[in-house]
């Protein structure tokens, strides 16, 4: 298939000079496939699985993706970061990579990576436009537009044929057996990463229906790995595995002392569990593809140089902000910068994240919670600027409640019988926020704020593009 996608006028994929960026044109386009404001809200959209599969024939792309040499990995946790470590372990060994993940933090461009970074916007607006035009042409009221995620998975098909690449490593958006990377039918391996409680509202109540939801990515025949399990969701996953014959193995947990002496690109001791499976899925896609005799060892030198270049945004991420002082004061204090949505229990996540930092000798000073900038109805670019807040029209009783909550939570955990209410505070905006932790650093010189900011992905990138203004 060919690299070169931009037509000329008429073609798919050209595009006349505007006032609109081009790609804000694209991201406004994206934009008006999103089918809802936030997680909670009811939807009413044509969910129809086989819809993949007449947009895979409308864009020509059955027999590329039946070409491609893919790895398919599912799962509740850790499966972005396997990802990663998987690409990172390939592209060390010298093949041509594509990776698909989600979701996005600044820029939509980051869900696909060539050879270890974010596609160009050139790149993207060629084959953005190829797909969007053939697909607006097709579709109608039989076959409607698909939703922003199913687009997305999609284009990251284009674009890793279109790229010729060696292996395409794809993580799954939601569950795994009606998911739009599962169009896939002939992977070259398969990994399910750690199982949870996570979209109960889709993929079910228990272990054991969100265990089958992710299995869906099994296909006959084809090596699939996963990490231990509980037995409720391992047993599910071995007997999904043994009626396509699947042959399902256990990777074992990395252990820190083959690395000679060098440290896991992406931090945290949860990702050695993470990179055992990646190791495994790369010798496997190695062995499968021919290319055994790159590596003869378990854990050879180009597959740690991966494993520790690997690189994931915004997962135990530190960034020094420039605005809040320097970083050479003696003493320090812990804050919390947090938002979550409303199907989260935060009388259920604040005593775990408290005894969690807490082990690790973290004792928050305070907790912001403010709302998210980045809204659900638009997608956004680097280039983009965070919308602009009504603060009179914002709806703060979510982050009033997160407030209240963890008031109750520190004063549950303090010795004194009293607690007064100093422990929070709400902010109407992240901007404000970010201003006032700035301004605290400038008046207390001896202190340096160390702010974790967790709860939400969508703040996490948020705070970034704030930051990195």
């Amino acid at each position: 298939m060919t690299k070169d996608v931009v037509g000329g006028e008429g073609e798919p994929g050209f595009r006349k000079p505007s006032s609109v960026s081009a790609y804000d044109e694209a991201m406004d386009a994206l934009s008006s496939l999103i089918t809802k404001k936030n997680r909670a809200d009811k939807i009413v959209v044509d969910h129809r699985y086989e819809l993949m599969f007449e947009y895979v024939k409308i864009l020509e792309l059955e027999e590329p993706i039946s070409q491609m040499k893919i790895i398919h990995v599912a799962g509740t946790k850790g499966k972005g970061s396997t990802c990663v470590f998987t690409e990172a372990i390939l592209r060390n060994c010298g093949f041509h990579t594509g990776l698909f993940t989600s979701p996005h933090l600044i820029d939509v461009r980051e869900r696909f990576q060539l050879d270890g970074e974010d596609i160009s916007k050139e790149k993207f607006l060629a084959y953005f436009w190829w797909c969007w035009d053939r697909l607006k042409k097709k579709c109608g009221d039989d076959i409607p537009m698909p939703t922003l995620f199913r687009f997305l998975a999609l284009l990251a098909f284009k674009i890793f044929a279109a790229e010729q690449v060696d292996v395409a490593v794809m993580e799954v958006g939601l569950g795994g057996k009606t998911d739009a990377t599962n169009v896939v039918q002939t992977p070259i391996v398969c990994g399910i990463t750690p199982l949870g409680y996570d979209h109960t509202e889709v993929l079910g109540n228990t272990l054991g229906e969100i265990a089958g939801e992710k299995a869906g990515i099994f296909k006959k025949g084809v090596p699939a790995f996963t990490v231990s399990q509980p037995e409720e969701a391992m047993q599910v996953l071995k007997e999904k595995a043994s009626r396509l014959d699947v042959n399902l193995e256990v990777a074992n947990m990395l252990d820190s002392k083959l690395l000679n002496g060098l440290h896991l690109g992406l931090a945290g001791d949860h990702q050695y569990i993470n990179a055992g499976l990646a190791i495994m899925l790369s010798s496997t896609w190695l062995q499968r593809t021919g290319h055994l005799e790159v590596e003869t060892s378990y854990l050879s030198e180009r597959f740690i140089k991966g494993l520790a270049s690997a690189n994931l945004q915004g997962r135990a991420q530190i960034i020094h902000d420039k605005q809040g002082g320097d970083n050479s004061r003696k003493d320090s204090a812990q804050i919390l910068l947090f938002n979550c949505m409303s199907v989260r229990d935060p009388q259920l996540l604040f005593p775990r994240l408290v005894d969690t930092c807490g082990g690790h000798g973290v004792k928050f000073k305070k907790a912001i919670f403010v709302p998210n900038m980045s809204v659900y109805n638009k997608v956004g670019s680097s280039s983009s600027s965070l919308p602009q807040t009504d603060l009179q029209q914002v709806d703060n009783s979510w982050q009033l409640t997160l407030g209240r909550v963890w008031e109750n939570t520190v004063c549950s955990e303090g010795e004194t019988g009293t607690c007064e209410s100093k422990n929070s505070m709400v902010f109407s905006s992240l901007p404000l926020a970010i201003k006032w932790l700035r301004d605290t650093a400038k008046q207390n010189t001896s202190v340096q704020l160390q702010v974790l900011v967790t709860g939400s992905l969508h703040l996490v990138g948020d705070v970034m593009k704030l930051v990195n203004k």
